[in-house]
C-alpha cells in the first residue's frame, strides 16, 4: 500500500488541504506538477462548489491529486454555552458592524452529497478529517480506484483508521496548524496533544498501514526526519500558505513572519474545536471562554471573521498556522516543492555519512 500511495508522486511531499479558501486549484496544480501531491479542501464548500474546483484542477494538471472531506459531527447538548458565547461576542459584532452567524447552519458539511460526487467522478486520493468513515464507504472508494487517507492524532485513533480499511493514516502532531483532526472532541484532552515524532513512533508500532506525517514541517531536513522515523511521506500546510498560488488572505500570509504574531496556540475561539493559530486579540480575549461546540461556533463567528478580513484587521481573523510559521518562504509553490526535495536529498546524503549509517564514517 505504501507503494500504491507514494507511486502517485515522485517526491514524498503532500500539500495539506487547508479549508476556508486556501487550498485553491492553482495551488494544488502547482504542487502536483512539481512532483508532490496537491490537495483540494472540500470543507465549508457545497458539493457543487467542490465539483467545480475539481473540474478546474483537472484543467490545470493531469497529475494525481487529492480531495479532503470533513466528517459529520455529533449533536451537542450545550446549546446554552453557545448562547452565552454569542452574548460575549456581541461587542465584536457591533465593532465590525456585522451580524453573528446562525449556529444551527448545519452539522454534516454536505458529507453525503460530496461522497456521491467523488464516487461518480473518482479522484486519485480522498482524505477524511474529524473522524473515520465506515468500512462500507472506504470499500466503495477502493472499488472506484480511489486511495483513502484518514487523520489520526493518537495511536488508538490510528488503529480505528486501520480497522475501517483506509489505505493510509495521516499522523497529525500537535504542532500542526489549523484544526486538530481528533475523532472525538473531548475538552479534557485539549492539552494532551502528542508531538509528531513521538506520534509517528507510537502509530508505527500500532498499525501496519503507511503513515503520512503532518505537523510543523517546513524544511526538507524535517521531511527526512519523519521518513527516518517511519513515515512514507510528509504533509505540509503552513509551508504552502505563503506561496503566491495560495488562496489565503494577504494579511494572513504577512502575519506568518510578522514579529507582531510571535507564537501560536490551540484555541476554540473561532470554531469551537481545537485549532492552532497565531495569537491575536480575538484569540486572547475569547479563547478562554469558547465552548466545545463545533461547528456551531464556526457558524457563529464566520461573519465576524469575514468582516475583520474586509476591514483589513488581522487581529480579528483566524490566522491558522503551525509552530514552524516563522520559517515560511514566499516561493512559488512549484519551486517550494523543488527546494524541499533538494533539502531532503541533502539531508539524506548527510545522514548516509554518519558512523553506522553505511556511509563513509570520516
Amino acid at each position: 500500500m505504501s507503494s500504491a500511495l507514494t507511486d502517485l508522486f515522485p517526491h514524498p511531499i503532500v500539500q495539506a488541504p487547508m479549508a476556508g479558501g486556501v487550498s485553491v486549484p492553482q495551488l494544488a496544480a502547482a504542487v502536483s506538477e512539481a512532483g508532490g501531491l496537491g490537495f483540494l479542501a472540500a470543507g465549508y464548500k457545497t458539493a457543487d462548489g467542490m465539483y467545480q474546483e475539481i473540474k478546474q484542477l483537472r484543467g490545470l494538471t493531469n497529475r494525481p491529486f487529492g480531495v479532503n472531506v470533513f466528517m459529520p459531527q455529533p449533536e451537542h447538548s450545550e446549546s446554552g454555552a453557545v448562547e452565552v458565547y454569542a452574548h460575549q461576542l456581541a461587542g465584536e459584532a457591533a465593532w465590525y458592524e456585522a451580524e453573528l452567524g446562525d449556529p444551527d447552519s448545519g452539522r454534516d458539511d454536505g458529507y453525503d452529497a460530496k461522497l456521491a460526487v467523488l464516487l461518480d467522478n473518482p479522484v486519485p486520493v480522498v482524505s477524511f478529517h474529524f473522524g473515520v468513515p465506515s468500512r462500507e464507504v472506504l470499500d466503495t472508494f477502493r472499488r472506484a480506484g480511489t486511495l483513502t487517507l484518514v487523520t489520526a492524532t493518537t495511536a488508538e485513533e490510528a488503529r480505528a483508521v486501520e480497522r475501517a480499511g483506509a489505505d493510509a493514516v495521516i499522523a497529525q502532531g500537535v504542532e500542526a496548524g489549523g484544526h486538530q483532526g481528533t475523532h472525538r472532541d473531548l475538552p479534557e484532552n485539549d492539552r494532551a496533544g502528542i508531538g509528531l515524532l513521538s506520534l509517528i513512533a507510537q502509530i508505527r508500532e500500532a498499525v501496519r498501514i503507511p503513515i503520512v506525517a503532518a505537523g510543523g514541517i517546513m524544511r526538507g531536513g524535517q521531511i527526512a526526519a519523519v521518513l527516518a522515523a517511519g513515515a512514507s511521506a510528509a504533509q505540509l500546510g503552513t509551508a504552502f500558505l505563503a506561496t503566491p498560488e495560495s488562496g489565503a488572505h494577504a494579511l494572513h500570509k504577512q502575519a506568518l513572519t510578522n514579529p507582531l504574531f510571535g507564537r501560536t496556540e490551540l484555541t476554540r475561539a473561532f470554531s469551537g474545536r481545537p485549532a492552532r493559530g497565531l495569537v491575536n486579540r480575538f484569540l486572547r480575549e475569547h479563547g478562554p471562554y469558547a465552548p466545545a461546540a463545533y461547528p456551531e461556533v464556526h457558524h457563529l463567528t464566520s461573519p465576524l471573521r469575514k468582516a475583520a478580513a474586509k476591514a483589513g484587521d488581522a487581529q480579528g481573523m483566524a490566522l491558522w498556522a503551525g509552530q514552524g510559521h516563522r520559517m515560511a518562504r514566499e516561493l512559488p509553490a512549484g519551486r517550494l516543492v523543488e527546494v524541499l526535495a533538494e533539502e531532503l536529498a541533502a539531508a539524506g546524503t548527510a545522514l548516509s555519512g554518519l558512523p553506522g549509517a553505511g556511509g563513509d564514517p570520516r
